[in-house]
């Protein structure tokens, strides 16, 4: 049976059980359990403390894990990424005082950073040949600049809400992070033939989550501008209509190109145009 690690709790814990569950993966949790399995799926689920989870993989007592990425740099860079998630997006930051003037780096030389992320942060200074006294912290870094602890902290940041609550203003980007697939490097064969079923049932959801289906008509004349613009998966459907000299295309659009798409249609003759969801998408 397949173990994986998830989020005890938090946003990374509800988001992965909720993409587990469009993968077609039913997981019984009764309150305050850490330990359960799928009703239909050889999987068994341990809801874990964050920072402990790299190490749980590394050992092999999971075979995998749905954690940040920036999680992974911090801890578990020896650790195998399968697969990017596309949710909990978030990065690691610099952020000092709002009232302190900020143009450099440079400025960091010799100074006290707070951070949970000590060897993030010493592997990134010392790229820029910066020297820094970091002050290693649990939980509520941003409250360090505020009682004299540290100059500046450099800790995941969202929507940047925390660091303005605590008049902190972000001033440098480490890195980019988001939810990751990592594996186990003593994952059996075995189980690792059942990661591949689960990892083939995800893909098929983040891939109908960044696309739309459309359905279109068209005049005949512009069929091949518009089936140029509209590939699909390999090529679109195109079906007759009653009304002579136009046609109806089925397709798929990509999410991030949507209404540069539309757009093109349009100017190219495209009518009633529908757009629908798309539940699963299985390449």
């Amino acid at each position: 049976m397949l173990t994986i690690a998830i989020q005890k709790s938090g946003r990374l814990h509800d988001d992965s059980i909720k993409i587990l569950k469009e993968a077609g993966i039913y997981i019984d949790n009764g309150k305050d359990q850490l330990k359960t399995k799928s009703s239909n799926f050889p999987l068994e689920v341990l809801y874990l403390r964050n920072g402990d989870i790299p190490q749980y993989l590394r050992d092999g007592v999971v075979d995998m894990a749905i954690i940040g990425e920036n999680l992974l740099i911090e801890k578990g860079e020896d650790i195998e990424i399968l697969q990017k998630l596309g949710f909990s997006k978030c990065r690691v930051s610099i952020a000092v005082p709002k009232d302190k003037e900020f143009s450099d780096l440079k400025q960091l030389q010799g100074k006290k950073i707070a951070t949970s992320y000590p060897n993030t942060v010493k592997n990134y200074l010392a790229e820029k040949g910066i020297t820094a006294d970091l002050h290693q912290i649990s939980g509520s870094v941003e409250i360090a600049p505020n009682i004299g602890l540290a100059d500046a902290i450099v800790d995941i940041v969202s929507s940047g809400s925390t660091l303005f609550k605590n008049n902190l203003k972000e001033v440098e980007q480490i890195l980019k992070s988001e939810a990751v697939i990592a594996v186990s490097p003593k994952i059996s064969p075995e189980n690792n033939q059942v990661l591949n079923k689960l990892l083939f049932r995800i893909q098929s959801v983040l891939k109908a989550r960044t696309s739309k289906y459309v359905l279109l008509n068209a005049p005949n004349k512009n069929l091949a501008k518009i089936i140029e613009i509209l590939p699909g998966m390999k090529s679109p459907t195109v079906l007759p209509l009653a009304k002579e000299g136009w046609s109806s295309l089925h397709s798929v659009i990509n999410e991030e190109t949507f209404w540069e798409v539309i757009d093109e249609l349009k100017a190219n003759g495209a009518e009633g145009i529908l757009i629908c969801p798309i539940e699963k998408m299985v390449l």
